[in-house]
């Protein structure tokens, strides 16, 4: 466990000692019942059968803010089988696309199965701790796998810890810069576009190693265990929503907008409008700030 320590300042100071809960099924239904908070996933079925030949139950089915397919799967401490069983029931999932559509279908409607991700399926495993053996296998699968520790604080407190987390797919290297100075006025524009969707993209994921970038049509997510920044073109910027709560920061008109209760692609109440690489120095703080609540 990190050396993280917790104190109550009520009446005193005294420290809140963490603990693991008393059942594996406890775990579970904490979890199920603030998911979206808590995970960014949407809960579609607890103890899901895969039915009599298959022979298993998936502890938890979901899907995440990008509309990915997520299993979840709890142990109580350490379990060294924790990898192993999700990653059984991953290849049993992309193997009954059509039955977990007609669940998202009954659950979330036609629309929402219609726009299944599914080349960016995820497994997160919720447990007390994990071993080295599946630190270091998380890193050599080519699935998405987030390893996330959790601990009881008192009667009332969660604590969730992502040790390890692999996305699944190759980071985009930087792209090199070109000359645009011989060229005509909408090549010269379609090309600072795309160095500056370059520099978005390169301090985003330089954010951590935890970062994954998903492609969706109408927008790129760029992820930790949930979205921290959502980035959608427009003609003449780029529009990224955050996960900072806008009231935390000083709004300034052209460049950071309040969109909550808005409409718009993506996850995120704060919109950062870029339109320069020096915009994008200027948001690199409000891009930690969302890193570290995802």
């Amino acid at each position: 466990m990190s050396g993280l320590r917790l104190f109550s300042t009520k009446g005193g100071v005294a420290e809140v000692a963490p603990r693991l809960a008393e059942t594996e099924a406890g775990v579970q239904a904490l979890v199920e019942s603030a998911m979206e908070a808590m995970l960014g996933v949407k809960l579609l079925a607890t103890e899901y059968s895969t039915g009599p030949v298959h022979g298993g139950r998936i502890d938890s089915l979901g899907l995440d803010e990008n509309g990915a397919p997520v299993i979840i799967e709890y142990k109580r401490a350490t379990d060294p089988g924790v990898l192993s069983q999700g990653l059984f029931y991953m290849a049993w999932l992309m193997d009954h696309r059509t039955e977990f559509q007609a669940l998202v279908r009954e659950r979330l409607g036609a629309t929402a199965a219609s726009q299944v991700l599914w080349r960016a399926p995820r497994l997160i495993c919720v447990a007390g701790d994990f071993t080295r053996y599946d630190l270091h296998a998380v890193r050599e699968h080519r699935r998405s796998i987030d390893l996330v520790r959790y601990r009881l604080y008192g009667d009332h407190h969660i604590a969730l810890e992502t040790v390890a987390s692999v996305a699944g797919q190759a980071k985009a290297p930087r792209r090199p810069r070109r000359s645009l100075a011989s060229a005509a006025p909408a090549q010269r524009a379609a090309g600072a576009m795309a160095e500056l969707t370059a520099a978005v993209e390169e301090v985003l994921l330089g954010m951590g190693e935890d970062v994954s970038k998903v492609e969706r049509k109408q927008y790129d997510a760029y992820q930790r265990l949930r979205n921290f920044a959502c980035v959608t073109p427009r003609q003449d910027k780029l529009l990224a929503y955050l996960k900072t709560a806008p009231a935390a920061v000083d709004l300034v008109p052209g460049f950071t907008r309040d969109v909550t209760g808005l409409g718009h692609h993506g996850t995120g109440d704060l919109e950062v409008q870029l339109r320069s690489e020096r915009d994008v120095e200027r948001a690199i703080d409000l891009f930690r700030l969302s890193y570290a609540v995802a």
